[in-house]
């Protein structure tokens, strides 16, 4: 099967269709939230064989998966808190989407941890022997040194080449490290959902589980309020920190991490991310990284939520005041608050333990059996969708095949675009050049959504065609990013429900 042909495409037409076919039989497999596991659950069934039916009451990558720190890390923390077995599967699935699934939309991306006078040498020496054991997981997991090169200390002047904005009064050096880097989490689940549906899933956003059982669901079509029954053999529910809501027993802590954003240019040019030691915690680091589009996040809190769970979490401005205040240590000129453009938060979906804080919870997943036989899965992180949807999969107990996730390109997957321009390949890989002509054919398109930005009318297009966006939300906050700067936003909205007006 092609990953590039029609049948990959998901647009309203096809969720009409759709939607009449779920309700006249009985899928193999109903797969309720469409997130990264989620949707990686889907591919899972439907690579194997299964029929599939996968809801969301919102969109793609609606949820956690698309405020993530944008890291697809090979599990360094674990390892420095003695969870070798996390940290082996991290660095494995890290592989898998360098190597195999999604090279289009992860490579690896350096990182300095500046060694100022707060960083003693003691610490110097453990964070570098933290990182050789980081790269000998490389080597376990079979990801060659091209993909992924190793460590090394670097003196002041070049860290300060790669990140100027340091402050060199206060920087001996720096050790240099490399991970991996998704050029956009939401873009990511498109993917995954996308290679799924080209396998024969159903994916059916604003579709609402109202109830579950292990024969299936009752769900409701949020753009009509029509409801009906999706009939399954086998339910699972990824619905990450909402499972709880639609299956009783599950136990969870949700932890809520912000992020600043920053607009491109203000702290100068950037060749690296930062590891920057947060004073008092460990072996705990804020985090600078700087994406494709020029724009820099700034993270990472992990603060428990307390009380229900919103759909849309805020960034509390405590979060926002401590970040700067981190980053601040390490710069020449610390930040001002005015030079936030942005702020957003994600919930992850900690699995409960006794005492301690969020940052001490493990990131392992768990799959779990309700008494009526719904499966769900939950904990885990995004490096590790894959590994978390195979063994979802697994125990439903449905005959099939073994998962072959492992070694299957996702959507794109290539870093060759027949000449289109580098932003748009590692956006959409070898879907790159029918969005480029795209703009060729019609040169209206080629233009920004929002003069200075990159983003083109052309994008907002692809996405309605073939990305399954239902409405300008869907093209602003997830199909692009263009909505984590709220002027941004506000100025492209106009742009986007024009695009809708014209596609109708």
């Amino acid at each position: 099967m092609t990953m590039n042909s029609p049948d990959s495409s998901l647009n309203a037409a096809r969720r009409a269709r759709e939607l009449l076919e779920v309700r006249e039989r009985v899928v193999d497999v109903l797969v309720v939230g469409l997130g990264a596991t989620g949707a990686g659950a889907a591919l899972d069934a439907a690579s194997r064989g299964l029929s599939v039916a996968a809801i969301d009451a919102y969109d793609l990558a609606f949820g956690t998966s698309r405020w993530s720190s944008k890291l697809i890390h090979g599990g360094l923390r674990y390892l420095a808190k003695g969870q070798v077995g996390i940290a082996r599967e991290s660095a494995a699935e890290r592989g898998v989407l360098l190597r195999h699934t999604a090279p289009h939309l992860v490579q690896a991306h350096p990182y300095l941890l500046p060694l100022t006078g707060e960083v003693s040498r003691v610490q110097a020496r453990l964070a570098m022997t933290g990182y050789r054991l980081g790269d000998a997981l490389r080597v376990t997991a079979g990801t060659p040194r091209r993909l992924l090169p190793g460590p090394a200390r670097i003196p002041a002047g070049r860290a300060l080449d790669l990140v100027p904005a340091l402050d060199p009064e206060n920087l001996r050096g720096a050790l240099l490290s490399w991970d991996g880097r998704v050029a956009d989490d939401a873009r990511l689940v498109l993917a995954i959902a996308r290679t799924a549906a080209a396998h024969g899933a159903r994916v059916l956003t604003r579709c609402r589980a109202l109830a579950l059982s292990g024969d299936g669901g009752q769900v409701r079509d949020e753009l009509t309020g029509q409801e009906f029954t999706i009939r399954a053999r086998a339910v699972v529910n990824a619905t990450g920190v909402w499972a709880g809501g639609l299956v009783p027993g599950v136990e969870l802590r949700p932890s809520l991490g912000t992020h600043l954003v920053l607009r491109p240019g203000t702290l100068g040019t950037l060749r690296a991310g930062l590891h920057i030691p947060i004073p008092g915690a460990g072996n705990r680091f804020a985090l600078l990284l700087p994406q494709l589009d020029g724009r820099v996040y700034v993270g990472l809190t992990d603060e428990p939520l307390d009380g229900p769970v919103p759909d849309v979490p805020e960034a509390p401005e405590s979060d926002v005041k401590f970040l700067l205040e981190v980053l601040g240590s390490v710069l020449a000129e610390p930040l001002r608050r005015d030079q936030v453009a942005g702020a957003y938060a994600g919930l992850r979906p900690l699995l409960a333990a006794a005492g301690g804080g969020t940052a001490d919870l493990s990131r392992r997943h768990a799959v779990l059996h309700s008494p009526d036989g719904v499966v769900t899965v939950v904990g885990g992180k995004l490096t590790t969708y894959r590994r978390m949807a195979e063994d979802a999969v697994d125990a439903t107990g449905l005959p099939a095949p073994r998962s072959r996730t492992a070694r299957l390109p996702l959507v794109g997957a290539t870093q060759s675009g027949d000449g289109a321009p580098l932003r748009l390949v590692r956006r959409y890989g070898s879907e790159a050049a029918a969005v480029q002509d795209l703009m060729a054919r019609e040169p209206e398109l080629a233009r920004p959504v929002v003069e200075g930005l990159a983003t083109t009318r052309a994008e907002l297009v692809w996405a309605v065609r073939h990305e399954g966006a239902l409405d300008p939300d869907d093209l602003l906050d997830r199909r692009t990013r263009i909505g984590l700067i709220p002027e941004d936003r506000a100025a492209a909205l106009p742009v986007a429900a024009a695009v809708f007006a014209s596609e109708d």
